[in-house]
């Protein structure tokens, strides 16, 4: 083959290199939202903002809603959702065992650094006043606890309240049943359930979508702060659809026309947010802690152990707990 066929047949090679991957590169994607409440009235809210990502990516933007947060770190993991919302809790599942990456975090529009879980009972019930008559545990109560997968509907109460306490939610009440945020809410609200788990960002949006069954809600615990909740990725999601995305999340309710930013900012305030600010999988790390310490609790309190595996097991996981504690102390959470 003289040189200009070899030159030839380079050249092509290297165009049909190119035309594979132009053909590879993402054009569509599927958005995961976790669901807080019912898929309608999600829908009403994160599809003005979703048609916007999709005007301004150039990409063909999905939402995808699932039962449970379960299916939307399934859907991660196999392939069906490339970026969701999260909670921290579901947002760690998603990074360790979908291969999902943090990259962004939600911002309260009301400007606080984060949320709280919460414990809400009727506001009318005067027999419920404080965590010390939740947990008098004479399994009198209804007790309506979060998704598994949610930070603060689960984790946090198993936690800060449960683990602390030395206290297992099935021998202290008569029943207790998973919901969504919403369905907590309005079940504590027409007094199918005594008191539930809920947030300060849940209650704000009950609001809006049922300010009646909110007014016969009151707070009765409130949590330490919660870091906001972070948007995530799959990690092989390819770079192009990667720098359009992040592009998005960053400039928007920032950069454009003051027309372009006020919009932007009331689609946002519908969904309780300001701007975006950029984030890591660091700001999971004090989500683990707290996932450590209900494990201890766990164990500590395991009547199917013998003391010595109790104590080497808990002796793993201090040893897990300080390397998580160090990283804390030396990376930007943010």
């Amino acid at each position: 083959m003289n040189v200009f066929a070899k030159g030839l047949a380079a050249a092509t090679l290297v165009a049909s290199l190119a035309a594979s991957t132009a053909m590879a590169e993402t054009s569509e994607i599927n958005f995961g939202i976790i669901s807080t409440e019912s898929s309608q009235n999600l829908k009403t809210v994160w599809d003005p903002f979703l048609a916007d990502m999709s005007e301004q990516t150039g990409l063909k933007v999905n939402a995808f809603f699932a039962s449970d947060y379960a299916g939307v770190i399934e859907g991660m993991r196999f392939g069906k959702v490339d970026v969701a919302w999260f909670g921290n809790k579901s947002a760690m599942e998603a990074v360790d065992r979908s291969k999902g990456e943090v990259f962004a975090q939600t911002v309260d529009v009301e400007g606080n650094p984060g949320y709280w879980s919460v414990l809400i009972t009727q506001a009318d019930n005067d027999k419920l006043n404080s965590l010390e008559d939740v947990l008098k545990c004479d399994k009198s109560l209804d007790f309506g606890i979060g998704d598994p997968n949610s930070t603060s509907g689960f984790l946090v109460p198993t936690t800060f309240i449960f683990a602390k306490n030395g206290v297992r939610p099935q021998d202290c009440f008569k029943t207790v049943r998973n919901a969504n945020h919403e369905a907590n809410a309005m079940a504590t609200a027409n007094g199918q359930v005594d008191v539930a788990a809920n947030n300060t960002e849940n209650l704000r949006r009950l609001e809006v979508t049922a300010p009646e069954a909110r007014k016969k809600i009151k707070v009765i615990w409130q949590s330490p702060l919660i870091p906001s909740d972070p948007l995530v990725w799959r990690a092989d999601l390819d770079e192009d659809a990667k720098r359009k995305v992040y592009t998005f999340i960053m400039s928007y309710g920032r950069l454009g026309t003051p027309e372009e930013v006020a919009s932007a900012r009331q689609v946002l305030s519908g969904l309780g947010w300001a701007p975006f600010r950029p984030s890591s999988d660091a700001q999971l790390y004090p989500i683990r802690i707290m996932e450590i310490t209900k494990q201890e609790a766990r164990i500590s309190a395991a009547d199917n152990m013998s003391d010595d595996e109790k104590k080497a097991e808990l002796e793993k996981l201090a040893s897990e707990k300080d390397k998580i504690q160090k990283l804390m102390d030396t990376v930007p959470q943010s």
